[in-house]
């Protein structure tokens, strides 16, 4: 894709590149799926570079940690809202911003194929607070821990504090040991002094 925008914003830029001496072509590549064809990027990006005499940067983007980091989170309470419902500790408009801006449908850990289907959404009073549809192999109830996968990207640097909603915590697991270290936790002083 960056070679065919490439190919139409070029001939627009004629004249004026020979001035600059760096290019910023952006980010959100993901150049480290396995697929992404990097031999290829590579090639193109060297070639942009020797024919306009510029240095070519990528922004790293999400690609740096992208597969990385689970959202985690709880079931606050369910109900029937011609279909059922479940409010969870996690919000679409504070933790998963691109939920609703994307729009993008995170993966959740065990989501059964089959199962019941549960609308899931998020404390603040925000009407579109609503993370999506998933399905449980068995109805979740108050006090279920739930896990999105894939949200180290973009669940730590756009997150707000709308509505006075908690940031998550930020902790690492060790996969060889199994020891969870607690990185930072926020409170309401990262909330009121966000304000000032």
């Amino acid at each position: 894709p960056l070679q065919r925008i490439w190919a139409s914003l070029e001939p627009r830029l004629e004249g004026l590149l020979g001035g600059l001496k760096w290019l910023n072509l952006g980010g959100g590549h993901h150049i480290t799926r396995a697929d992404y064809a990097r031999d290829d990027l590579s090639a193109f990006l060297r070639q942009v570079s020797e024919r306009h005499g510029v240095e070519v940067y990528l922004e790293p983007g999400e690609a740096i940690a992208l597969d990385a980091g689970i959202l985690i989170g709880e079931i606050l309470d369910t109900f029937d809202n011609g279909g059922p419902v479940a409010v969870t500790d996690i919000s679409a408009t504070c933790h998963m911003p691109d939920v609703l801006e994307a729009p993008y449908r995170p993966a959740l850990l065990n989501e059964a194929a089959d199962g019941a289907p549960l609308r899931l959404g998020g404390p603040s009073c925000l009407a579109g607070d609503v993370i999506g549809d998933y399905r449980f192999a068995t109805p979740p109830g108050p006090g279920t821990r739930i896990a999105f996968l894939d949200q180290a990207h973009y669940s730590m640097v756009k997150t707000t504090t709308f509505n006075g909603v908690p940031l998550p915590a930020i902790a690492l697991w060790n996969s060889d040991t199994d020891a969870l270290r607690l990185i930072r936790q926020f409170d309401y002083p990262d909330f009121r002094d966000r304000l000032s």
